[in-house]
């Protein structure tokens, strides 16, 4: 029986992260023969995943990039069953590898189709799926562009942010870390009043409209008592309303403005799991 060599083994698990026993009996299963031991372990993680396919996956790494030139940015979430996993070197690694191929991917489906080391991201995925055992996908896929983007992502990669700003300008990195992390901290609905969804409007009025009447408050003066409410919604919830986190005295759109004049935020995302 073939018995295969340590340096063999070492090559084998580097090259697709598989453990030393895996990559020992996959080694000796296709009798020395490198490519097929590869296959081997391929098809292992078919089997795995397959079988963990109704799992869910809550836990994991949510990853933020952007390009050399700041004018695109991407974050993905890379998922998995367990913190333990999520916190493990290997898994955060592959997560920021694939949220810098996020950038160039017009989508989260370009992405997976994409070549990594010779095969494709979700057959890469399928593979560590038979590695670690838990099933791994990608959960989020977000990309932003424009004059000048910046990220930020918070300790424990649960959450990221990117924003963009309308210019690239002095203190324009700082100023989109500044807001990145604002993000990421009081999550906003959308970047102002213009960009809330009708239905999320209609929700608070009838909310807001139902504490009013059941507080005694006229028909005739109601309306009025709501838009008021609207304005303190619109300040609470959306991002260049908002009391900036780092000087309360301030609004995110007059803290931006406070690093240039004419710059404005034009636009974010953020993932978390």
């Amino acid at each position: 029986m073939y018995t295969p060599v340590a340096a063999d083994v070492a090559k084998l698990r580097n090259q697709t992260g598989a453990g030393m026993m895996d990559s020992k009996k996959a080694l000796v299963e296709a009798e020395g023969d490198f490519e097929k031991a590869i296959e081997i372990l391929r098809k292992k993680g078919q089997k795995v995943a397959a079988n963990r396919a109704d799992r869910e996956s809550t836990e994991g790494a949510v990853i933020a990039k952007v390009n050399e030139n700041n004018t695109m940015g991407a974050i993905i979430s890379l998922n998995c069953e367990t913190d333990f996993v999520a916190k493990n070197e290997a898994f955060v690694e592959l997560a920021y590898e694939l949220a810098e191929m996020a950038i160039t991917a017009a989508s989260k489906e370009e992405l997976l189709a994409a070549d990594y080391h010779g095969i494709s991201v979700a057959e890469k995925l399928t593979e560590q799926t038979g590695v670690i055992g838990e099933k791994i996908e990608i959960g989020r896929f977000e990309r932003i562009e424009g004059p000048f983007v910046g990220a930020y992502i918070h300790a424990g990669n649960k959450i990221a942010a990117i924003t963009s700003l309308s210019a690239n300008v002095d203190g324009a990195a700082e100023a989109a870390k500044a807001v990145s992390m604002q993000i990421a901290a009081m999550n906003p609905i959308a970047l102002d009043e213009t960009q809330v969804s009708q239905e999320t409007i209609d929700k608070e009025l009838e909310i807001e409209r139902e504490i009013l009447t059941k507080e005694g408050k006229p028909a005739n003066i109601i309306d009025n008592i709501l838009k008021g409410k609207m304005q303190k919604f619109y300040k609470e919830n959306t991002l260049v309303h908002q009391a900036f986190i780092k000087d309360g005295s301030l609004s995110v759109a007059n803290y931006v403005k406070s690093v240039n004049e004419e710059l404005k935020v034009v636009g974010f995302v953020r993932v978390s799991l």
